[in-house]
């Protein structure tokens, strides 16, 4: 089959990795890529935006399946202009995908669903939020309705803070509501947190594996939040017990809600989820693979990625399984000096013998410049590597990031250090 791939980071680089492995793929077009996907994929110039260029290209090249990274193309409503062409798509259409899009939608629905997820109010202005500030303890958890990449999550330990989260999310500290501007101020729920993947069609739900992000800038989880900082796959505190009461409770609840109220949901649903002492809540859905735990999904799943997603594109789920290697997979994000506030571009980098070892480098924020390689975001690489345990995948990926000259790069040192705790008690 032909398959296009939309976006340009790390995320994009795994599963164009992964789809190039498939043996029923003819060819990989990616849009607009980045280095490390230009050595699996043929790169264009194709802005998701434009809807009718998209369409136009996959009639021409007789696409297959359109395979969309990025949320934002999703919340665009890109997969509902290639379904009314005729075009598979493996993503939800834009009703669907609020369920990232807006944290007021995922919260009502939740409501309806009776799915447990942290109390919550909405506010439409800095004046509302400070007022709503007293139905809550501290810390305080404040999240802008919209998309945010990752970032517009934030935890206030005091007023301070919480003003200060308020006038980022509305840009003004006036009581005037800013149109289009919504918050959502959510109780601090307690537990560890942990992500679950599934694949669905709308009907059937298949598990896709476990894992657990590292969103903090700073080691020990210190600092602002982040895209991620590394992460690893799977996640030994998301037992199969805890996986299946995820999947009762708060999945297969969402699956049934959005189809019964014609919005049916196709592609992968990530659900972000607090393991507390009353069970897993919900603490948000995207409607795309994370990243980076993308990059250890795909380090650990076996078989054909490409006809896995056709068939998730084509109602079909209950047709094909996925099977994951029992290994662990961690990965470790070199961001660029800055990161996450202002990064600095065009850092040298050299991958030397990174992947000597089986590790795998992929590409997030890269550029090619007179040749070289350099760092063109703030997230730049992502070095992954397997292990027997947390402890071992971990020791890897270290071994390939020492291996890499990026000068004007950092990473944190201790992605997975719960798990690797855990492992080795002793210590």
């Amino acid at each position: 089959m032909n398959v296009l791939l939309l976006g340009s980071g790390g995320r994009e680089h795994a599963l164009a990795w992964k789809l190039a492995q498939s043996p029923t793929l003819t060819r990989l077009f990616a849009a607009p890529g980045n280095p490390g996907i230009a050595e699996c994929a043929e790169l264009l110039t194709l802005d998701a935006s434009d809807h009718n260029a998209c369409i136009g290209f996959c009639q021409e090249n007789a696409i297959d399946l359109v395979v969309i990274g990025p949320e934002a193309p999703l919340v665009d409503g890109l997969g509902d202009s290639l379904r009314a062409a005729n075009i598979a798509v493996f993503g939800p259409d834009k009703a669907a995908a609020q369920l990232e899009g807006s944290k007021s939608f995922t919260k009502q629905l939740c409501d309806r669903a009776n799915i447990p997820t942290a109390r919550y109010t909405e506010v439409f202005n800095y004046r509302e939020g400070l007022d709503a500030l007293g139905d809550f303890e501290k810390p305080y958890v404040i999240k802008a309705d919209g998309l945010a990449a990752g970032k517009g999550v934030f935890i206030a330990e005091h007023n301070d803070a919480a003003r200060n989260a308020f006038i980022e999310i509305f840009g003004t500290d006036k009581m005037d509501t800013v149109e289009g501007s919504k918050a959502v101020i959510e109780e601090f729920m307690t537990g560890e947190e942990a992500s679950f993947f599934v694949l669905t069609d709308g009907e059937t739900i298949l598990p896709f594996g476990t894992a657990q992000d590292h969103k903090r800038v700073g080691e020990g989880d210190e600092g602002p939040n982040t895209g991620g900082m590394g992460a690893y796959s799977p996640a030994p505190v998301l037992t199969p017990e805890l996986q299946q009461r995820a999947i009762d409770e708060i999945i297969r609840p969402t699956v049934d809600t959005m189809r019964a109220e014609g919005m049916p949901y196709s592609g992968v649903l990530y659900a972000g989820l607090m393991l507390t002492d009353q069970g897993p809540k919900l603490v948000e859905y995207n409607c795309r693979f994370g990243d980076p735990e993308c990059q250890v999904l795909m380090m650990r799943l076996q078989g054909d990625l490409a006809a896995i997603m056709l068939a998730c594109a084509k109602g079909e789920l209950a047709s094909v399984e996925a099977q994951f290697a029992e290994e662990t997979a961690l990965t470790v994000v070199m961001a660029a000096e800055g990161y996450p506030a202002s990064a600095k571009k065009g850092g040298a980098i050299e991958l030397g013998e990174a992947e000597a070892s089986g590790a795998k480098v992929f590409h997030a924020g890269t550029a090619m410049k007179d040749g070289a390689l350099v760092a063109n975001g703030g997230r730049v690489l992502n070095v992954a590597a397997r292990g027997t345990s947390v402890t071992a995948a971990q020791k890897s990926a270290y071994e390939a990031v020492d291996a890499i000259s990026f000068e004007s790069g950092f990473c944190r040192r201790d992605i997975g250090w719960r798990e690797v705790e855990r492992e080795n008690p002793q210590n």
